[in-house]
């Protein structure tokens, strides 16, 4: 089995060197990375782990972070432009914290929206307590391809970014206890349009609350993931589900000389527990 962590923050914390996390990854049969950007530091941090076998990066500027858009915005936008960026993002609405005014982070993700278009490149969507407003905002755009990252709302938000055409991707949280919606949430959903990730080193799984997330503790959530999500599926079907390989798919494949890149990787369910 080769899994894809489709959204992390390697080197982020600053606390284990990122070539670190990456070793452990592959031995726990993490084959690919998608290193996502959250401001323009970062974002170029990520370009340049592009080095290690596997991984691939985005480049964006978190709704956190809005308020910086005026300096930060040609920077973010002109390493999007890079042939190896793979996506746009991560951008999208947060009203939990209240650090950003929404008008701000509305103006950020719309120019994000039109960068994607432009490069024809998916989104990364962060969404915290906005499903109104973001979906508010997506319905007046034209159509963008994405994926709505650490998925956190229910059967009808699945619903509404579903019929946006849109990814949900589960991280730790699916693991939670008391987590039921969200399990339900990722039943609903096609397992062809369901992605699964880490966002380490944040949100670690239920095993693992309270303590730095990894790319390598992914199989926990990919267990629960292929759990919730083969309910129904006909028993001889062996447990498994082929699912074609994003490479070609959500996002770009990474030009990086020497990296060695399976031609097929699990979308989001290949085993059962």
């Amino acid at each position: 089995m080769e899994i894809f962590d489709t959204h992390c923050h390697i080197g982020l914390d600053g606390q284990v060197p990122p070539e670190e996390d990456h070793a452990r990854a592959l031995e726990a049969d993490v084959r690919a990375l998608l290193v996502v950007g959250v401001d323009a530091p970062s974002s170029a941090a990520a370009r340049d782990l592009a080095r290690l076998p596997g991984v691939r990066w985005s480049a964006g500027l978190h709704p956190n972070d809005a308020g910086a858009f005026d300096e930060q915005w040609q920077a973010v936008a002109a390493l999007a432009r890079d042939p190896a960026c793979a996506a746009v993002g991560e951008t999208g609405l947060d009203c939990f914290r209240d650090r950003t005014p929404l008008e701000q982070q509305v103006r950020s993700l719309r120019a994000h929206l039109a960068l994607a278009r432009e490069l024809q490149l998916p989104v990364i969507f962060h969404c915290r307590d906005a499903f109104a407003e973001l979906f508010e905002v997506l319905d007046a755009e034209p159509p963008t391809s994405g994926v709505m990252h650490c998925f956190s709302g229910g059967v009808e938000e699945a619903r509404r970014a579903l019929d946006l055409g849109l990814y949900l991707s589960f991280a730790g949280p699916l693991t939670y206890k008391k987590n039921d919606a969200l399990r339900e949430a990722c039943a609903f959903a096609p397992p062809d349009r369901v992605l699964v990730e880490t966002d380490a080193p944040f949100l670690p799984p239920q095993s693992r609350r309270g303590k730095r997330n990894e790319p390598a503790l992914i199989v926990e959530t990919l267990g629960k993931l292929a759990e919730v999500s083969l309910v129904g599926v006909p028993a001889n079907h062996g447990g498994r589900v082929e699912q074609e390989g994003l490479l070609s798919g959500v996002f770009r494949p990474p030009l990086v000389a020497g990296a060695e890149i399976p031609k097929r990787l699990t979308r989001a369910v290949d085993y059962v527990r």
